[in-house]
């Protein structure tokens, strides 16, 4: 019973949070921490937060879903930004901060100094994402944040693993170093793309040969990052990179080969039901971080009575010169990736004017999360002859305190960085949209008829296939006339006359449900239809709203 209220009271709090968050105008990640630490501080208990648990139960579905929702032509085309963030820029933070923290605190060692440092330099998707909803940050910038902080995990998370086998045995391996890392990265990959295509494979066969189970077919999709992730750590592979790959292959899966195995009621709750993960999922790692707060600042004396500056205020100075540095080196390495970009493709013409806010956006956008913390947990009690792991507690409070400040900077400088900042134009997509609406109106037409022809052949009544063809064939007709505009007037006008239509369709929906509501509550229509009718309607919204 303990675990089950425990479970429904953070499920509570993240419920609890949205509202809290629109009133109190605070960012929706900082509610969550400061009611997961009001839960313990309230109820006198805490969930203890087991990091390979955490890895298992949160992060394969919501990385998963990233994976399979984050648009590919953009990941694709800004590749080499999105790379050098994920790579190069935490190897240059690993260097810089594990120097600058060994330096500040020369009771830690510099292996656990370094072990720090790589967990605190990947960025984390989920909390990149809560941050972002706060903040306007413009599509393209979000597109590469996320593509980042998908991918930094597995090289934080492997240069930690690097630095921890070098504290607890005193010895380092350069070769063994990359040897691990290229196997953790390549094999986790292959792991997550043969996973879901196998996955996909026998669903389709299935399907086609006995049909398809909708709930069975959520499920599956549910499953299927947790198999990714285990078979990867299975291979000691990287997990968080088999989940990632397991996504961006199911997303071209569903456009290429396998795209006719869902239904359209599957993909309408399937979308539903990842929607309810993703929301919950996202809430409960931050209400859990939050509650491991008050255990971790509650030592915070002891923390800094083992070190040479034994006055509780340098927690606070180690803390924001590790968050200062961070900050730095990230600027740096923006700044000058942003600057080789441009003159590498100046040859395509001027390039795009980047100011200096845009590159401090980019920079403050690079908040820590739940991941961070969880990783510094791992650190192990002992070393390899049975001493503590020196530093570990220091360690630990400085990760989770850097978290928090981070989510709280970002929080209050980004909307204010935002404000006014110039932008490289965004590309405009609705010539793209129009022409795929005529295209996808074409192709509706002459399957209607074709499958017209071969219905009406050898039937008693060929004109009724005829007159019900025609008049489906006129709505796609105008919609191919109503989205190949002849000039910017004529485009214009279609794009007022579609939000007028949209309107108007909203009004006659709402109408609708309003009058069938009637209809139910007078007993003049039987619940089972009105509900049948009521969600023909809520389909139809969703379309237009």
């Amino acid at each position: 019973m303990a675990l089950v209220e425990t479970v429904l009271l953070l499920l509570l709090a993240v419920v609890v949070s949205g509202p809290v968050a629109r009133v109190t105008r605070i960012a929706l990640p900082l509610v969550q921490v400061a009611l997961g630490a009001g839960i313990v501080l309230v109820t006198g208990h805490s969930v203890d937060l087991e990091p390979d648990i955490f890895f298992l139960l949160f992060l394969p579905p919501l990385l998963f879903l990233d994976g399979w929702r984050i648009p590919k032509e953009d990941l694709f085309r800004d590749r080499a930004v999105i790379l050098e963030l994920a790579l190069g820029l935490v190897l240059f933070t690993v260097i810089g901060l594990g120097l600058l923290i060994w330096w500040m605190i020369p009771e830690m060692p510099m292996a656990v100094a370094f072990a720090l440092a790589a967990i605190l330099s990947p960025t984390d998707p989920i909390a990149v994402q809560a941050i972002a909803a706060r903040a306007p940050i413009p599509k393209r910038l979000m597109h590469i944040l996320e593509g980042e902080s998908l991918l930094n995990d597995a090289t934080g998370l492997t240069c930690m693993r690097i630095a921890v086998i070098a504290a607890t045995t005193g010895a380092f391996s350069l070769t063994e170093a990359v040897g691990t890392f290229a196997w953790l990265a390549l094999a986790g990959l292959a792991a997550g793309v043969a996973v879901t295509l196998t996955i996909n494979l026998a669903k389709g066969w299935i399907s086609r040969r006995w049909g398809e189970d909708v709930g069975a077919q959520i499920l599956i999709s549910l499953l299927t990052p947790f198999a990714a992730y285990l078979l990867a750590e299975e291979l000691r592979a990287s997990g968080i990179l088999a989940a990632v790959a397991a996504g961006v292959t199911m997303s071209f899966s569903e456009q290429g080969g396998f795209r006719n195995q869902a239904l359209a009621t599957t993909r309408v709750h399937r979308a539903v039901v990842w929607d309810a993960v993703q929301f919950a999922a996202n809430g409960v790692i931050f209400v859990l971080l939050g509650e491991q707060m008050p255990s971790i600042m509650a030592r915070a004396a002891e923390v800094v009575r083992g070190t040479s500056r034994p006055e509780v205020w340098w927690l606070a100075v180690y803390v924001f010169g590790i968050v200062a540095a961070l900050a730095a080196l990230r600027f740096i390495w923006v700044w000058t990736s942003l600057k080789l970009t441009l003159y590498r493709r100046r040859h395509r013409g001027p390039p795009p004017k980047v100011g200096l806010r845009l590159t401090m956006v980019m920079s403050l956008a690079g908040v820590r999360g739940a991941i961070t913390l969880a990783g510094i947990l791992t650190l192990p009690f002992a070393l390899e002859d049975g001493s503590a792991m020196p530093s570990r507690n220091l360690a630990i409070f400085l990760a989770a305190a850097v978290i928090v400040v981070s989510l709280v900077v970002a929080s209050l400088a980004l909307p204010r960085l935002l404000k006014g900042v110039e932008l490289p134009p965004e590309p405009d997509h609705e010539r793209e949209t129009s022409e795929a609406r005529t295209a996808a109106a074409s192709a509706a037409l002459r399957a209607i008829e074709d499958a017209s022809h071969d219905m009406a052949e050898g039937k008693p009544n060929p004109d009724l296939y005829s007159d019900v063809a025609s008049r489906l064939m006129a709505f796609y007709r105008q919609r191919i006339e109503r989205h190949t505009p002849t000039d910017e007037d004529e485009a214009h006008e279609a794009r007022v006359a579609d939000d007028v239509e949209r309107r108007l369709r909203l009004v006659g929906l709402a109408a609708e449900r309003e009058e069938l509501g009637r209809l139910m509550r007078s007993r003049r229509i039987d619940e089972q239809t009105g509900r049948k009718l009521i969600r023909e309607i809520d389909l139809q919204e969703l379309r237009f709203s």
